[in-house]
């Protein structure tokens, strides 16, 4: 038989231990006894955990010996253990104790235990069967654990009974508070809502054994938001508690709701969690404007479509209960002003629907009605919803522009109409109090080419010059009035003028083709109906005769005949024809037209004659075949003249380039001073002027050494050189040699510039009637000079060479009869 220790919670007590203890021998008593004891204890002792299996072998024993048990009895039931959660002792808790009946107390059993949390959680004695829970057990986390206890031989771990399972149940303590898992919540209620009104319901949870005990029993309750809202305890269900609640007033609350376990009594765990209600808009507000009048004014230059004023109704609902729509319900300037409304601020918008006129009228009233166009009726007695204000209108005077009579004009003037015809009279007037005069004018842009005048003080229109409706059927004009004096504001008006036709224009042919008429045509067909056309103004009476001119009147090779009906037909008269005698024939007809007066012009049809086939196909209306025995077609030959006149351009412009002259004179270098033409625009300095030419070069001709190559050909004309006429003294020029050797050399030598180029030197040659005036040699002193270099200058040079050389020569003769 197996003996239970066990420990379980008693109600009202922290923690309690109860130790049972089995007796083998009150058990047999009380089988051998026949008694009902061991019921009642079993009763009495309901936790009780003695061993199923030892109880079936005691009551086998008892039986075979006594042979006094008339009826089995119950064995107890002990498979199931309890043991308290969270227990902090400082020893291991008791679970209870196993006990077999083969034990009889040497310590040759030993017992086993297996399962879940065996060896680490719950640990036996395998001496005393004792169960020991050596760590903190949490329901919360496992409600319970299933083990198998078993009696074993120490010595060799045979089974002495078989394997017994047990539980081991994890008795609940409140350790967990209740909590909202879903907070803070968020709730929305309607403003004006009934007591009672279901706002929203929280819900809390407790993670105690809600079977046992009033651990998870919750309550709740209400800690903040009174006297607004409230809470039923079991439910969670939050609702209104105050009537009228007005959103315009306040629109947002923060509830605060407890949850509280153990029934709510004291030394329960809480939780709470806050609750944001907010009221939500009920049309409960009617508009109502700020004034009961609003003053507007208005400019009379103003234009239909401009703004005078806004005004606003005031509405605290929001959303579609606050919208207010706007709407002219009476007054005397209904006709004149118009309400819309702004979409975005809401605004009724007054507008000028017409001009208004100061001098006419100098104030308006408008009453405004400002209405909800949604309402609740729920709310219908509370209204009306809607309000009305007063408008007054006050028109100021302003310095207008003048104002024509009528919006536009539409005058007409005859074509051809001689300069300074009247077209007609614009009128404009000053409608302000001082009815200032008004000056006409015609904008130029509107009338470039000036065809019209007007009279600037009375509007009268004119023409400058005769009209054409052929070229210009109407004139659109503007004319234009300033008011004299005041802001000089103006205004303009259309004027449209239509030329009125007149018949002078001739009609024409409606077209000008060529009659194409076979050679083999028979006589009295018609060859072509011709039809006219005129440029004047064609109206559905006009009509167009025909006849031949007077010089063919009576030709026999075609005749006319009116159809009446604006058109003509041409016959022919004869056959016969042939291209090779006359291939075209001209044919003069006069049109007449019936207007008045009527016009008549004499217009050519051109016949041509063509070969035709035998169903009179046209073939060919061209003499060439007939002429050129190459049959060439007239393409051919256009392309064979074509390539004849590029072949002569050719040839001609091959000759005139090879008789151009040749090419000028190329560029020399700067440092070849003879051919460095200077161009002034002002007077020559004289001897002082030395910067446009190299004066140690013209002193030194020979030191000027070097030419340039030429671009041509050797020049055809060779000239003979000349002898020198005398051998310059020592340390002088000859300036006839030098000049005559450079040419020679330039005649002969292919490279010198060509010979028609122009050689400027700094000397003058032979032939100069007014002698050498050139000072380019002179020096500073008289005494420094020796002219006896003059003397083999020749002729041209005599007289100076005497005046210098006489004048050194007495010199010297003086100074010789000194001496003597």
């Amino acid at each position: 038989m197996a003996v239970l220790m066990m420990k379980r919670q008693g109600l009202g007590l922290l923690r309690a231990l109860l130790v049972l203890v089995g007796v083998s021998a009150l058990c047999s008593v009380a089988l051998g006894t026949g008694r009902e004891n061991a019921s009642l204890d079993q009763r009495s002792h309901r936790h009780r955990h003695p061993g199923h299996l030892s109880m079936r072998k005691h009551r086998q024993r008892a039986g075979k010996e006594g042979q006094v048990l008339h009826r089995s009895k119950r064995g107890w039931v002990w498979n199931q253990f309890f043991v308290i959660e969270e227990y902090t002792g400082p020893d291991p808790v008791l679970v209870g104790r196993l006990h077999s009946d083969v034990d009889s107390g040497d310590g040759n059993i030993k017992y086993i235990l297996s399962g879940e949390g065996a060896g680490t959680i719950f640990v036996i004695d395998d001496k005393t069967g004792n169960i020991h829970a050596t760590k903190t057990l949490d329901r919360e986390e496992q409600a319970q654990y299933t083990l198998t206890a078993q009696a074993v031989a120490r010595d060799t771990n045979k089974p002495l009974e078989p394997p017994s399972e047990f539980i081991v149940k994890v008795q609940d303590i409140n350790d967990n508070p209740p909590e909202f898992l879903h907070g803070p919540y968020y709730a929305r209620v309607p403003e004006m809502s009934n007591v009672g009104t279901s706002v929203m319901q929280v819900t809390a949870t407790d993670a105690d054994d809600p079977t046992y005990g009033n651990s998870a029993r919750l309550v709740y309750s209400i800690l903040q938001g009174q006297p607004y809202f409230s809470v039923e305890p079991q439910t969670g269900i939050i609702r209104t508690a105050l009537p009228n609640m007005d959103r315009e007033a306040r629109q947002e609350y923060d509830v605060v709701i407890q949850a509280k376990d153990m029934g709510g009594h004291m030394g329960g765990l809480s939780g709470t969690t806050e609750v944001k209600i907010t009221l939500t808009d009920v049309n409960d507000n009617p508009p109502k404007f700020p004034q009961s009048v609003y003053p507007m004014s208005v400019i009379e230059d103003k234009v239909p479509g401009e703004e005078v004023g806004r005004l606003k109704a005031k509405d605290p609902d929001l959303g579609d209960n606050g919208l207010v729509n706007y709407r002219l319900i009476d007054g005397d300037g209904m006709s004149m002003f118009e309400l819309t409304t702004d979409s975005e601020t809401r605004e009724a918008v007054i507008k000028l629907k017409k001009p208004v006129d100061y001098e006419t009228k100098r104030s308006y009233t408008l009453k405004v009605e400002g209405s909800n166009p949604h309402v609740d009726p729920q709310f219908l007695a509370w209204g009306p919803y809607k309000d009305e204000a007063t408008i007054k209108i006050s028109v100021e005077d302003a310095d207008e522009p003048p104002v024509f009579v009528a919006p536009s004009y539409t005058f007409e003037v005859e074509e051809n109409a001689p300069e300074g015809t009247l077209v007609g009279r614009v009128h404009a007037k000053d409608t302000d109090v001082a009815n200032n005069p008004v000056r006409y004018m015609i904008p130029r842009y509107t009338d470039v080419e000036q065809f019209f005048s007007i009279n600037a003080e009375d509007g009268m229109i004119t023409t400058t010059r005769p009209l054409d409706r052929e070229a210009q059927p109407w004139h659109n004009i503007s004319v234009s009035a300033t008011e004299i004096g005041g802001h000089h504001q103006d205004t303009k008006v259309r004027v449209n003028i239509k030329v009125k036709d007149v018949n002078d224009n001739s009609p024409e042919f409606a077209t000008n083709n060529e009659v194409l008429m076979c050679e083999m045509v028979t006589p009295g067909k018609v060859i072509e109906t011709v039809s006219a056309v005129d440029k004047d103004e064609m109206a559905h009476r006009q009509h167009f005769t025909f006849s031949l001119a007077p010089e063919v009147a009576h030709n026999h090779n075609f005749s006319l005949k009116d159809n009446r009906d604006s058109t003509a037909s041409i016959y022919v008269l004869r056959k016969g024809f042939s291209r090779l005698t006359q291939g075209v024939y001209y044919l003069p007809i006069e049109i007449n037209d019936n207007g008045f007066p009527s016009m008549s012009s004499t217009n050519t049809l051109t016949i041509r004659v063509c070969s035709c086939d035998s169903t009179d196909t046209i073939i060919s209306c061209n003499v060439e075949p007939y002429i050129l025995s190459a049959g060439l077609s007239t393409g051919a030959l256009v392309a064979i003249l074509a390539c004849i006149v590029i072949l002569l351009a050719i040839v001609v412009l091959f000759v005139a380039l090879r008789r151009q002259k040749k090419e000028p004179l190329i560029v020399f270098e700067e440092e070849d001073i003879r051919e460095n033409i200077i161009t002034y625009d002002d007077e020559g300095g004289g001897e002082e002027d030395t910067e446009a030419f190299d004066i140690a070069t013209l002193q030194n001709p020979d030191g000027a050494n070097g030419f340039l190559p030429r671009k041509d050909i050797k020049p055809e004309l060779q000239y003979p050189m000349r002898p020198g006429i005398g051998r310059p003294a020592a340390n002088s020029v000859d300036v006839d040699d030098f000049i005559k050797t450079r040419i020679a050399e330039a005649d002969s030598d292919p490279t010198a510039p060509p010979y028609d180029s122009i050689q400027i030197y700094g000397y003058e040659g032979r032939g100069s009637l007014a002698g050498s005036l050139s000072s380019l040699e002179s020096v500073t002193t008289e005494s420094d000079l020796d002219y006896d270099y003059l003397q083999s200058w020749g002729p041209r040079f005599k007289k100076l060479a005497d005046l210098y050389g006489t004048k050194d020569c007495s010199i010297n003769d003086a100074d010789d009869g000194e001496d003597s």
